[in-house]
């Protein structure tokens, strides 16, 4: 039997590239979300996620077979 590799969704490398495309719409509007979400706070929040999607999390799990090979 042929294992089939499972399709994994780069979800945090998604959330991060909108993240950075708000942080940049923000920066170049000269904009803020309020006195606490600006574009370094976005930009952070992008990092983070860059981050995680490279360690790993957020790939999805692995679906282990519990079959016998012969």
């Amino acid at each position: 039997m042929v294992n089939n590799p499972t399709l994994e969704v780069p979800v945090f490398a998604i959330i991060a590239a909108v993240i950075f495309g708000l942080a940049l719409l923000l920066d170049l509007a000269n904009a803020s979300l309020g006195s606490v979400i600006d574009g370094g706070t976005l930009l952070m929040a992008g990092l983070l996620c860059v981050a995680l999607h490279l360690a790993g999390v957020g790939a999805g799990a692995r679906a282990f077979s519990f079959r016998r090979r012969r």
